[in-house]
């Protein structure tokens, strides 16, 4: 029988898939206050939880209109793109070290960007259509009236920025799935532009006077039928479908490499999934402004990866639709502890050892991703046994960090 979920003291519209004596304080705080606000028709809390800027990792808010841009997060859009292939890991070259290499040639990482148009869009009629599209789309945003002197560095990015990796827990990885088959997943998001297109509307939101009472004014709202709500929601659309586009770029960059480096390798169609967005969705009969923040939409039948942390691999999950979580399911590991504590804890030795056998970066400049800052990703997902199927368990072979 499943221990969860299990409601949050002190609040009548919370549950939670985690041990509330598990979740730091100051989640726990940030949860309470979500729960507060006039707008909450109920919050559901996924078993990856920690705190995070505004709102709380791992959570899904159904808000009755209204909709609060700290509960999707500054990374607009982010989330996993994962495809198998036809190879078995036992026919990937020796030197994987190669291939890694050969990706990271072709996908900027860190701050990195393009020096122009991605290779693979040139490459792409598909991609190439769709690049063109987006950045037609971007001199529409409404963040350019918003911040029109501010605004130039967002511009010159986000054309060389589609098709790169980021930093921090992105990543690029070539995996051994348990049916035996090479997966390649990815993680990455809107990356600069979509941040400050979040960081833009959040500012606007707390000028707005029926914010000024609030406990924490990181959770300010925009309200439904305002003119502030409908251009958050038109920027936020062009972000999600800019976020998607960035992964399906690198996808194809790492695609392209391995068919160069792989005779015969062919792959199937890509599951792709948000963690970081806003849904229009129907629960208990009302229609709500769902926003999952670190969190995949886990409808009955909807294929999602739920990552682990560098060097321990992924999930690949179906959905059971249950309405309990708002259909929801968690988008990884989720942290253990800070980037901070984990540099003043680890050492590059440690994070060697912790990814032995792996072909990845074991400097120092990635040890706040050191598998131990995780929570584990096995008991993560035993913990969400009422809201996925597993559909695969894969081990990581091969990681791009940036």
């Amino acid at each position: 029988m499943n221990r969860f979920p299990v409601p949050l003291t002190g609040t009548d519209n919370t549950l939670m898939w985690a041990e509330e004596a598990g979740i730091e304080e100051s989640a726990r705080a940030q949860l309470r206050n979500v729960a507060e606000l006039p707008w909450t028709h109920g919050v559901r809390v996924m078993p990856d939880v920690h705190y995070g800027k505004g709102a709380t990792v791992g959570s899904v808010i159904a808000l009755n209109q209204a909709v609060a841009p700290a509960a999707v997060g500054v990374d607009i859009g982010c989330g996993m793109t994962a495809v198998r292939t036809n190879l078995r890991p036992d026919q990937l070259p020796d030197d994987l070290g190669v291939l890694r290499r050969g990706i990271e040639r072709g996908v900027p990482v860190g701050f990195g960007a393009h020096k122009g148009e991605p290779r693979a869009v040139g490459l792409h009629d598909d991609l190439g259509r769709r690049y063109a599209t987006i950045l037609d789309r971007f001199e529409g945003l409404k963040a350019h009236e918003l911040v029109r002197g501010k605004w130039a560095p967002a511009a010159s990015k986000a054309s060389t920025q589609v098709g790169t990796l980021g930093g921090g827990n992105h990543f690029i990885e070539l995996c051994a799935g348990d049916d035996d088959r090479v997966w390649v997943t990815l993680h990455s998001g809107s990356r600069g532009t979509g941040n400050q297109l979040a960081q833009v509307h959040m500012e606007r939101a707390q000028g707005l006077a029926h914010n000024q009472g609030l406990v924490d004014r990181d959770l300010s709202v925009f309200l439904s039928g305002t003119p502030q709500m409908d251009a958050y929601l038109h920027d936020l659309w062009w972000a999600q479908d800019y976020a998607l586009l960035n992964r399906d770029v690198i996808l194809r960059s790492v695609t392209d490499e391995l068919r160069h480096r792989i005779d015969g390798i062919a792959f199937d169609e890509p599951i792709r999934c948000h963690h970081n967005y806003v849904a229009v969705e129907t629960y208990d009969d009302t229609e709500l402004v769902v926003t999952r923040k670190g969190a995949i939409r886990a409808g009955k039948g909807n294929l999602g990866v739920i990552p682990g942390s560098m060097g321990t691999g992924s999930y690949i999950v179906r959905g059971l639709g249950n309405p309990a979580s708002y259909e929801s399911a968690s988008h990884g590991a989720g942290r253990r502890m800070s980037r901070n504590a984990a540099r003043r804890q680890f050492t590059a030795d440690d994070l060697a050892a912790q990814t032995a056998g792996i072909e990845c970066r074991k400097d120092a400049g990635v040890v706040d991703e050191i598998p131990a800052a995780y929570k584990d990703i096995d008991s993560v997902i035993d913990d969400q046994r009422d809201l996925v199927d597993v559909v695969a368990r894969l081990q990581t072979l091969l990681c791009v960090k940036g």
